[in-house]
């Protein structure tokens, strides 16, 4: 398993010289994107990963919205050891015990601000609701970033939603200015429910399983190449992919999230740094 820490990497060297991709697999558990990646099932995000396996970490709150304001003020998901760990990005604030020298540090509420303020192009690519823009709710997350897109194809019930927001962020990130770097959001919908219609021969009577959610992991998986080489096309780019929760299903008699159960606050990490013009080998089916 990939034991690694934040503090392997000084982002003061990364922020203004790399693009940024926050990939969020919303809902994804960690013991399927464990098992998937031993199994050779999800080689695309195996690319990604030390050691080809995901890190152990503990999510910063147990449903999307709360999650994603964690993250988006610097606070990803913890390292599932004993601590202090240090984190990629903080906002600078009086006695931050996980701020270290690696650090990049802004003096603003959040990231996508920050990193604005810092010479960013910032996007968002929404997926689940809480992206959605039909409520002021609905309007919170989107609204941190100075471009933002949802749309119901990119949405929890298409069955091509990833494929869908992936064409949507390739076309963000191949339409930017060559001298002005990105920080691009994606938070990917396929995983949460309903998901039953990834796996071949389900039926909505079906209903979601944990064998549903792994399909829809590889879904995921094979329609991932596009994204990550548009994300280096035009200088090299930090990948941070990460659940911001899990989900149960059935598991001592609790189905779904924003309960405080393992199967929810469990979730899978990385990040890597991928170098300009980075090509994602193609596998056969």
């Amino acid at each position: 398993m990939h034991t690694a820490t934040t503090a392997e990497l000084d982002m003061n060297t990364v922020v203004g010289t790399h693009d940024i991709l926050l990939l969020t697999l919303d809902t994804l558990r960690f013991d399927t994107a464990d098992a998937l990646a031993e199994a050779g099932r999800t080689p695309h995000l195996a690319g990604l990963l030390t050691g080809g396996r995901w890190e152990r970490r503990h999510a910063p709150a147990s449903f999307t919205y709360a999650s994603h304001l964690a993250m988006l003020a610097g606070f990803l998901p913890t390292p599932a050891a004993p601590g202090p760990h240090p984190r990629l990005f903080a906002a600078d604030f009086p006695g931050s015990a996980s701020t270290a020298p690696t650090t990049w540090t802004f003096d603003a509420p959040d990231l996508a601000t920050g990193l604005a303020e810092a010479g960013y192009h910032t996007a968002c690519v929404g997926g689940t609701g809480f992206f959605n823009r039909r409520s002021a709710l609905g309007s919170v997350l989107p609204d941190l970033f100075l471009e933002s897109h949802w749309e119901e194809a990119f949405g929890v019930t298409d069955p091509h939603s990833f494929e869908n927001q992936v064409a949507r962020a390739v076309r963000i990130a191949t339409g930017r200015p060559v001298d002005r770097p990105l920080f691009l959001l994606l938070n990917v919908a396929a995983l949460h429910q309903p998901n039953w219609f990834h796996l071949p021969g389900a039926v909505p009577e079906d209903g979601d399983s944990p064998a549903t959610h792994a399909a829809a992991l590889e879904y995921v998986d094979r329609h991932l190449p596009p994204l990550l080489e548009a994300m280096t096309a035009r200088r090299p780019c930090l990948a941070i992919v990460c659940s911001d929760h899990g989900t149960a299903y059935g598991e001592d008699g609790y189905t779904g999230h924003r309960i405080g159960h393992e199967t929810v606050w469990t979730v899978p990490y990385t990040h890597t740094v991928l170098p300009q013009g980075h090509t994602v080998r193609k596998e056969t089916p």
